[in-house]
């Protein structure tokens, strides 16, 4: 998540690091994602949508938030990205599948913009997907149930931090 989310990522964020940690200790890689414009040619319709308040490459907001980037490891790996999904475009499909991972969890901001474009696009592409129901925000409550409540109907798995350490995972 970068700085220009920092305020939704404010409620999540204990709840989103002690999801980091638990992967940590399951051995189960962490991925970062990073959404940035680098010129015109990337803005897509996502100009024409926020009418401009895009986030652009090499400004503080493009960071990733100060407490992720503490807790990132050097073997974690950064996905950039320049829409919704964190694999249109991006490689991610085939850096999992390289290295035989066949399950994704799903953290992060917009819980109704990327987060859940990427969990349906993982789910297509033949991935279990995990989406994190304490670990996830959006501009609203309302928005950020019913995603929950879409994906479950058909794409994800439900978790939060309590549930996410008793699963038996691959």
């Amino acid at each position: 998540m970068q700085n220009y989310f920092s305020a939704m990522t404010k409620p999540i964020l204990q709840n989103l690091l002690t999801t980091i940690r638990l992967c940590r200790r399951a051995s189960i890689p962490v991925i970062f994602t990073r959404h940035s414009h680098k010129s015109p040619s990337d803005y897509g319709m996502l100009d024409e949508w926020w009418n401009g308040d895009l986030i652009f490459d090499g400004t503080p907001e493009s960071q990733l938030i100060p407490e992720l980037d503490k807790v990132r490891a050097h073997q974690d790996h950064v996905v950039e990205k320049n829409t919704y999904s964190a694999f249109r475009g991006t490689g991610l499909e085939e850096y999992l599948k390289e290295r035989g991972i066949q399950e994704v969890i799903v953290t992060g901001v917009m819980t109704n913009l990327c987060c859940e474009t990427t969990a349906r696009e993982a789910f297509v592409r033949g991935f279990r997907v995990f989406f994190s129901t304490d670990a996830t925000a959006t501009s609203d409550e309302e928005l950020h149930e019913a995603t929950l409540k879409n994906l479950a109907y058909g794409f994800t798995y439900l978790v939060d931090c309590n549930t996410f350490d008793q699963l038996p995972f691959h």
